[in-house]
C-alpha cells in the first residue's frame, strides 16, 4: 500500500470490525479496540487468517474475546476514551490475567510500562516492560517505509510502514527484541504481548498477524502480570 494511502487510513476513523456477535465455530475471537483510529484493516487481516474480529468499545464486548489488538491512532485520545467508556480497568485486569495483546503504534504506547513524554494524566497498561517516546521518528511528513528483518519470521524482510512512529528507548531484560531501526527496537515481545512501532495492517503481508494468532492458539508461559502506570 502506498504511504499516502496509508496515511489517509491512519487518520480515518470510519470502517470498523464486525459488530459483536456469534463467532464462527472454533474461530479465535479477537477483539479490536475500536474507540479511535483505523481498526478495520486489523480486522480484515485477522478475518483473512480465519479469526473472528469483534469491535471492543465496552467491557461487555471485551469479556468474550480470546485476545485483543490495540491499533494505531492518537494515544492520548485513546487513553481518555478508555476511561470515558469505563474500559481501562477491565482491560487492565484481563491483561494482568494474561490476555494476549498486539499493540501497533499508539497501541504499543498504551501497552508500555512508561510513556516518557506523555501527558501528566495519560495512563498506560504496563503490560510489557518497555519505555516509549511518542512520535520519536518525526511528524507525519517524516513517515517512511522500511524492509525489516524480523527475528524468527520466515519469508524475508517485512514491509513496515512508520507514521509518526513511537520508539522504544528501554526494553527490560525479559523483553525479546525482534526488529530494530537505527539500533532502536521497533518490534518486541514479552510473554503474551507483542508490540510494533509501525503499522503491519497497512501492508498486504499477514505474517505478523499470523505470528500473533499462532501465539494465541499455542500460548507459552505468560509474563507476570504488571501494574498499570500513570505518568
Amino acid at each position: 500500500m502506498p504511504l499516502e494511502a496509508a496515511e489517509r487510513s491512519e487518520a480515518a476513523a470510519g470502517g470498523e470490525p464486525d459488530p459483536e456477535g456469534a463467532p464462527r465455530d472454533e474461530a479465535l475471537v479477537i477483539g479490536v479496540l475500536a474507540l479511535q483510529g483505523a481498526s478495520s484493516l486489523h480486522a480484515a487481516a485477522l478475518r483473512a487468517l480465519g479469526a473472528e474480529p469483534v469491535e471492543v468499545r465496552t467491557p461487555e464486548a471485551l469479556a468474550g474475546v480470546d485476545a485483543v489488538v490495540l491499533p494505531g491512532g492518537e494515544s492520548t485520545t485513546i487513553s481518555m476514551l478508555l476511561e470515558a467508556n469505563d474500559l481501562f480497568e477491565p482491560l487492565a485486569a484481563r491483561l494482568r490475567d494474561g490476555l494476549p495483546a498486539f499493540g501497533t503504534c499508539a497501541g504499543m504506547i498504551l501497552l508500555a510500562e512508561q510513556i516518557l513524554d506523555g501527558r501528566s494524566d495519560q495512563r498506560s497498561f504496563g503490560a510489557i516492560d518497555v519505555d516509549v517516546r511518542r512520535n520519536a521518528f518525526g511528524r507525519q511528513v517524516d513517515s517512511f517505509e522500511a524492509d525489516l528483518p524480523i527475528a524468527g519470521l520466515d519469508g524475508g524482510d517485512f514491509p513496515a510502514v512508520f507514521i509518526r512512529a513511537p520508539v522504544i528507548e528501554r526494553a527490560g531484560p525479559d523483553v525479546e527484541v525482534l526488529a530494530t531501526v537505527d539500533g532502536l527496537p521497533v518490534l518486541c515481545r514479552q510473554g503474551a504481548v507483542l508490540v510494533a512501532a509501525f503499522h503491519p495492517e497497512l501492508s498486504e503481508d499477514l505474517r505478523l498477524h499470523r505470528l500473533f494468532l499462532d501465539h494465541v492458539s499455542s500460548p507459552g508461559p505468560a509474563a507476570p502480570g504488571r501494574t498499570p502506570s500513570s505518568d
